[in-house]
C-alpha cells in the first residue's frame, strides 16, 4: 500500500497536467456543436484506460453519445465493483462570468477551476489514478472492477437504462460505486448514504368558460387563481407538517444512529439562514434542519400562473389558474403513491365551484445504502486513511436517478464517495476542484479498493 500511495505523491505534476488535457475537451452533450468533441473525450477515456492498465476497453455506442467500458477481473474471490461516471459536461454560459476560460484548466490559491473539473470528470479522473498506481506498483488491483463512464449524464442519461438492461450481464457487479457527489464542507470528509426521490405535479383550475371582466362577473364566480391558492395554502398545518392523508404512512424513521451522525456534523441554523438573506428557518417542527432536508418528506410549490401579469393593468377574471408542485419523497415512500395521495386529496377538497385537474409529470424513487453495509464501511476507512480524520455521514436532499436505477436493473447499492464542495459551482461558471481534495480523493479511492475485501468478508 505504501508503494501505491508514494506513487501517487510522486506524480502530482503529471496527474494534474494530464487533467487539464481531460479538461480541455469541450464535450457538452446538450449542444450538438459539441458532438466532434463528445466522440474525441470518449476516445480519450478509452485511451486513458488502457494506458492505465484495465482491459476489454470498448467505446460501446448508444442511440445517443457513446459508453466507455473497461474492466479488470484478474482478482477470483474478491468483490467486483462497479465504477460509475460520467465525461459529458455542463454548457458554460454565460462565459464572460468565467475568471478564466471555462476549458482552460487553471489554478487560482486552492482551487482548479475549468468546466468539469468537480462534475465529474476530475472526480473520474480521481479513481484513473488510482487504479494506475495499483496496477503500476502490483501488476493487479486488490478487488474487481468493471467501469463504465458515460457521456449523457448532463442531459438526463437518456439511454443508459436501455444500455443497462442490454449488458446485464456484463455488468454484473457486487456493489456500485460513484463520485460524483460533495462532501458537507472543506476539511470535513464525509459520506453520503441516502438521497431523497421525487413526485412532480401540475395542477390545472378551471372556473368561468373564458376570461370575464372582474367587474362584471367578480363577486359571482370563483376566481381560480383564489381557489388555487387556498387549496396550495391548505397543504401544511402551522407547523409546517404536509396534510395529505397518508402521506407518511410509509416513512421510514431516522435511527438514534443517524440522528447522532447528523449531530456531528458542523451546521449552525443562523448561519445557513444569513446565507440566504433571512432571519428565521421554516420548516416541520420536531426536526432538525439536517433532518427535514435529508430525511423527512417536503412539499414545494414550484410555480403558479394565471390571469393577467403584464405591464399596467387588466381587470380580468381568469378561467384558468395553474401550478407546479413537487414533493421530495424518503424512503420508503414511492412516487407513484404519493403521486396518487395528492391526486386523491385536491379532488377532494377542491371546492364545487371549480374543476381541477392533476397530472403527475415525473417520478423518482429515494435511495439508501445502509451505513453499517460493507461498501460504506470501507469507505469509512478509506476516507478517514485519505484525509487523516474520521469522516461523518450525511444524506442529500437531491435526487441521483441512475441510482435508483442500479438498484432497480442490477440489485445493487451505491456507495457515493465524493470529493466535491458544496460552493464548487457545478453547472455554473468557475466551476472548481479544491486540489486538497483532489489529492485526498486519489489516496481515498486507493486505500478503498484495498480495504472492501476485508469489510466484505464480515
Amino acid at each position: 500500500m505504501q508503494q501505491v500511495l508514494s506513487y501517487l505523491d510522486a506524480n502530482k505534476d503529471r496527474f494534474l497536467a494530464e487533467l487539464k488535457d481531460f479538461l480541455a475537451i469541450p464535450s457538452v452533450s446538450s449542444q450538438s456543436t459539441h458532438n466532434a468533441d463528445i466522440r474525441r473525450c470518449a476516445e480519450w477515456v478509452a485511451n486513458q484506460m488502457s494506458t492505465i492498465g484495465l482491459q476489454t476497453v470498448q467505446i460501446m455506442e448508444t442511440p445517443g453519445h457513446p459508453v466507455v467500458y473497461a474492466d479488470w477481473l484478474g482478482a477470483p474471490g474478491k468483490p467486483t465493483i462497479l465504477l460509475y461516471g460520467h465525461y459529458d459536461v455542463q454548457p458554460v454560459d454565460p462565459v464572460n462570468l468565467w475568471t478564466s476560460p471555462p476549458f482552460e484548466a487553471t489554478i487560482r490559491g486552492e482551487n482548479l477551476y475549468a468546466r468539469g473539473s468537480a462534475d465529474d470528470k476530475g472526480q473520474v479522473y480521481i479513481h484513473f489514478k488510482a487504479i494506475e498506481a495499483w496496477m503500476k506498483n502490483n501488476s493487479s488491483l486488490p478487488v474487481n472492477l468493471k467501469v463504465i463512464i458515460e457521456g449523457e449524464e448532463e442531459v438526463g442519461s437518456a439511454n443508459l437504462d436501455s444500455f443497462v438492461k442490454e449488458h446485464k450481464e456484463l455488468l454484473k457487479a457486487d456493489m456500485v460505486l460513484i463520485s460524483d457527489s460533495s462532501m458537507f464542507a472543506k476539511g470535513v470528509p464525509s459520506l453520503c448514504y441516502g438521497l431523497r426521490g421525487l413526485a412532480y405535479m401540475e395542477v390545472e383550475v378551471t372556473g368561468p368558460n373564458t376570461d370575464l371582466h372582474s367587474g362584471s362577473f367578480g363577486g359571482s364566480l370563483h376566481n381560480p387563481i383564489q381557489a388555487l391558492s387556498e387549496i396550495i395554502a391548505s397543504l401544511h398545518d402551522k407547523n409546517g407538517k404536509i396534510t395529505i392523508p397518508g402521506f407518511y404512512d410509509d416513512v421510514r424513521p431516522l435511527s438514534k444512529t443517524e440522528r447522532a451522525a447528523f449531530k456531528k456534523l458542523p451546521w449552525n441554523d443562523r448561519k445557513y439562514a444569513k446565507q440566504w438573506g433571512l432571519k428565521n428557518l421554516y420548516g416541520e417542527k420536531g426536526f432538525t434542519t439536517l433532518e427535514r432536508l435529508w430525511a423527512r418528506p417536503t412539499l414545494e410549490c414550484n410555480g403558479i400562473w394565471g390571469g393577467y401579469t403584464g405591464e399596467g393593468a387588466k381587470t380580468v377574471l381568469p378561467a384558468k389558474a395553474f401550478a407546479k408542485i413537487s414533493m421530495r419523497i424518503v424512503p420508503d415512500q414511492t412516487s407513484a403513491k404519493v403521486a396518487k395521495l395528492f391526486e386523491r386529496h385536491l379532488k377532494k377538497i377542491a371546492p364545487k365551484t371549480i374543476d381541477i385537474r392533476v397530472r403527475a409529470l415525473h417520478g423518482g424513487e429515494p435511495a439508501i445504502t445502509p451505513i453499517e453495509s460493507p461498501g460504506v464501511r470501507a469507505a469509512v476507512a478509506a476516507l478517514q486513511k485519505g484525509f487523516g480524520k474520521k469522516p461523518l455521514y450525511q444524506r442529500e436532499g437531491g435526487s441521483i436517478p441512475i441510482v435508483v436505477q442500479f438498484k432497480k436493473l442490477l440489485g445493487l447499492d451505491t456507495v457515493l464517495l465524493g470529493f466535491g464542495l458544496p460552493d464548487e459551482n457545478a453547472h455554473a461558471p468557475n466551476e472548481f476542484i479544491n486540489l486538497d481534495n483532489f489529492f485526498g480523493g486519489m489516496r481515498t479511492a486507493a486505500h478503498f479498493y484495498n480495504e472492501l475485501p476485508s469489510y466484505w468478508k464480515k
